[in-house]
């Protein structure tokens, strides 16, 4: 019995790359459109948010961009049922025209001179909307690539990160091109919504896309339960355990990532433009190797070279750290973050298949969706206040580092207790 009408077809490679394309175009477009509201958070807060104070007007921006992390959990929940319930593709196809929908009023909304408090709460609203999305987007997509093909389930599920490695490439590609050729008071003024203007045109592509592929047949065979929220929590609250923790030094790498051009164009001096084609250049290594080091993966082991690279990562941040901020310039900012880039796609290039296999099939969508966004509320949010509060605290710029040396041990630990747990190679 299937959880969906459509017949089981046998697996071709064009309907391989159209289910690739189904869920990397669509999540592509939903972390474009969650990721561009940070880099334009400035212009946001100018806009929506009374007072002629920048600084108070930023920090509400980012705390509107703090709310998604807490709605996302829920929308894990939601939206991971219902794939689990009904299907991958249905869930897909919902939760793109629920990123559109908040994208549109984004880009609409008239500034708190036009329209005063409703400016701020219609921006709430919005955020709300996307964050609930992108919260069962993680779940859904990872499922429908890996249940393609069980013998290439690390190169499959590599797309869902390579999908978000090309996001930052395009929306670090908007601010460093807008901020390039625009002046302030136009970015101010109008230039900030043309990324989310994009975001629209993209999203009925990603739609029709979606509705246009087959449901995947490892799901369609799969036992369905009527219960997933309930299931996942009462009988595998331990895959949630090491899921999340596989995550872990991940999403606090890929924060520090995203911080970086920031820090240096604050504290070193650097550029604007500059330091966000250095996310740029990191965003394209994610985008490239990241398939590329799923692949290999399938072929040689997933835990052995996810270990290694954990490894890797912690022993090296320090020192990379230590380098940009004595020799301050473009270069450094660059190849620091090169190195980086690298390192994390050969992290997480095989990293969805690892988090998806130690859920069984019928509450893989919930427990993927939740124990990600979970973890990212947790230790992605919070990453770039831990960052600060530590080089306030000790005064040392290099102080980062040793956080993310802890979160690459208890990766580790957790990817040890994944190969224990479930025999996952």
């Amino acid at each position: 019995m299937t959880t969906d009408q459509t017949v089981a077809k046998p697996r071709t490679p064009s309907s391989t790359r159209r289910a690739i394309a189904a869920a990397t175009i669509g999540n592509a477009l939903e972390w474009f459109d969650l990721g561009v509201y940070a880099l334009m958070a400035a212009y946001i807060g100018k806009t929506f948010f009374p007072g002629g104070n920048a600084a108070v007007q930023l920090v509400q921006a980012y705390a509107v961009f703090g709310i998604t992390f807490l709605v996302r959990p829920l929308g894990g929940l939601v939206l991971g049922a219902y794939a689990d319930r009904f299907g991958r593709k249905k869930a897909l196809v919902m939760t793109i025209w629920l990123m559109v929908i908040g994208t549109f009023l984004l880009a609409v909304m008239p500034g708190y001179a036009t329209i005063g408090f409703l400016a701020p709460v219609g921006v709430i609203v919005a955020r709300l909307i996307q964050g609930f999305a992108a919260g069962g987007e993680f779940g859904a997509a990872t499922s429908f690539l890996i249940e393609q093909d069980d013998r290439r389930k690390g190169f499959l599920g590599s797309f869902q990160f390579a999908s978000q490695g090309f996001a930052t490439l395009m929306s670090a590609g908007f601010a460093a091109g807008l901020t390039a050729s625009l002046s302030a008071d136009a970015m101010t003024s109008w230039g900030w919504r043309i990324p989310f203007v994009f975001g629209l045109l993209v999203g009925p592509v990603g739609y029709y896309i979606r509705r246009h592929v087959d449901e995947p047949e490892a799901a369609q065979e799969k036992q369905p339960t009527s219960t997933p929220v309930r299931t996942l929590f009462r009988f595998h609250w331990g895959g949630l355990l090491i899921a999340g923790g596989a995550l872990v030094v991940s999403t606090s790498l890929n924060f520090i990532l995203q911080s970086l051009p920031t820090f240096a164009i604050k504290n070193l001096g650097l550029d604007d433009s500059l330091s966000f084609v250095a996310l740029m250049i990191t965003a394209a290594i994610l985008t490239v190797v990241t398939p590329i080091v799923g692949l290999l993966t399938d072929r040689h082991g997933r835990i052995r070279i996810m270990i290694g690279a954990a490894a890797v990562i912690g022993a090296g941040v320090v020192p990379l750290y230590l380098w940009v901020t004595t020799s301050p310039s473009f270069l450094t900012l660059t190849v620091t973050m090169t190195i980086l880039g690298l390192l994390k796609a050969t992290y997480f290039g095989a990293l969805p298949s690892v988090m998806a296999d130690v859920f069984p099939a019928h509450t893989r969508a919930t427990g993927l969706s939740f124990a990600y966004n979970a973890t990212v509320g947790i230790f992605g949010g919070f990453t770039p206040t831990i960052a600060t509060a530590m080089i306030a605290a000790t005064g040392s710029p290099v102080s980062p580092g040793y956080y993310l040396l802890a979160t690459a041990s208890l990766s580790i630990v957790a990817l040890v207790a994944a190969n224990r747990r479930r025999g996952i190679r």
